[in-house]
């Protein structure tokens, strides 16, 4: 039976081609042109269970000295609430506990005796290895006076990239954003980046506790680009950008400062987060050796991807349904990918599996045609 040997043998020989075939944006993800190999997403709508989402809830406290402030700061896990969407198909509205759907960054309100700590929240990425990059979140800010809302990015006190948001700012005709570079010189400056040339305040033209917006900043070797809602806010350069790696962190924080966070507030002041998103190069060995295994050509259809940009605020079932490689089909080969969200499609891991599949398919259907030929 020549005719089904042959027609055998090249069947085999496309399952196998096919198998083999490498993932989409294998080689890395672009944005504005500049490619980045690793990827953080965390859908904070759907996930349940912060620990499985590839962040980490913050414990430790900080006496008011070192706070510089009439407070401490008292961090742990209670000060952060994942309050997820009730439908999974939806992309807005109240979260299982009523109020805004997210992640939950709590600062505690009532103002505790002399010297006493202020419990808050923050939450850091699992990944550390972050040098350079793109990241941004979906935030809705606290309107109660007396807080620092805060998305950042953070190596040490003198390697950070801060967004930061006094509540006691905001009022109607006044909606900033404090851009921060931290660097050797404002820990000269006693800590206080405003003396240096890393400090810049932005007027928004919305409220920032009005509503989820995504704040953005890009992270180059030789500057940083602040965004908000897609929009250019401002760029700094010089020596007080980081040249090391770091993780990404999300927090809320008052130690009674007048000149900085005030406070506390009166009531628990909420921030809450619907997403976070981090595109960046990885400063780890094996993650640059596992770049390397798996992006056999750059410059092949569909070896590197682009980042989707947001063209409005992440507010509504159409807004706030962002794009995620990690919830598509085969984009996001060899990534570390958490399993907390469940819209996430699980291919993460690096294997041989498709290249074993493969082979296990040829040889199924070479015995195939051994036995017709045998019967024929």
């Amino acid at each position: 039976m020549p005719f089904i040997t042959r027609a055998a043998v090249t069947l085999a020989s496309a399952f196998f081609f096919a198998s083999t075939a490498w993932a989409d944006c294998e080689c890395g993800y672009t944005v504005n042109g500049t490619l980045y190999t690793d990827l953080v997403e965390s859908d904070f709508l759907h996930i349940k269970d912060i620990n499985q989402a590839g962040w980490m809830p913050q414990t430790y406290t900080v006496n008011p000295s070192l706070a510089r402030g009439p407070f401490g700061k008292d961090a742990n896990s209670k000060q952060i609430a994942m309050n997820p969407l009730k439908s999974k198909y939806d992309w807005a509205g109240e979260g299982i506990n009523g109020g805004d759907a997210g992640a939950q960054v709590i600062v505690r309100g009532g103002t505790p005796a002399k010297g006493g700590m202020i419990p808050m929240g923050e939450m850091d990425t699992n990944r550390t290895d972050m040098l350079y990059g793109s990241f941004r979140a979906g935030v809705k800010l606290t309107g109660l006076p007396g807080t620092c809302g805060a998305f950042f990015w953070y190596r040490n006190d003198s390697q950070e990239i801060d967004m930061e948001f006094l509540s006691q700012q905001f009022n109607a005709s006044s909606h900033p954003v404090n851009l921060v570079l931290q660097s050797e010189a404002s820990i000269a400056a006693g800590y206080d980046a405003v003396k240096t040339g890393t400090f810049q305040i932005h007027q928004l033209p919305f409220n920032p506790s009005g509503g989820f917006h995504e704040y953005r900043f890009d992270w180059f070797p030789d500057r940083v680009d602040f965004y908000a809602d897609g929009v250019l806010l401002r760029t700094m350069s010089g020596d007080g950008v980081p040249s090391t790696p770091g993780h990404m962190t999300l927090s809320q924080w008052s130690n009674g400062d007048p000149n900085w966070s005030a406070g506390p507030p009166t009531e628990d002041a909420i921030m809450t987060v619907n997403y976070a998103k981090g595109y960046f190069n990885s400063s780890d060995t094996q993650r640059q050796k596992d770049f390397t295994k798996r992006c056999k050509d750059i410059n092949a259809p569909k070896a590197t991807c682009e980042v989707p940009e947001i063209t409005q605020p992440p507010n509504n079932n159409a807004s706030a349904k962002t794009f995620f490689f990690t919830q598509q089909q085969n984009m996001t080969n060899n990534q570390t990918i958490p399993s907390g969200n469940p819209n996430t499609i699980q291919s993460g891991a690096w294997s041989i599996h498709a290249p074993i599949q493969g082979l296990f398919t040829t040889l199924l259907l070479s015995s195939l045609v051994f036995f017709m030929d045998l019967w024929s």
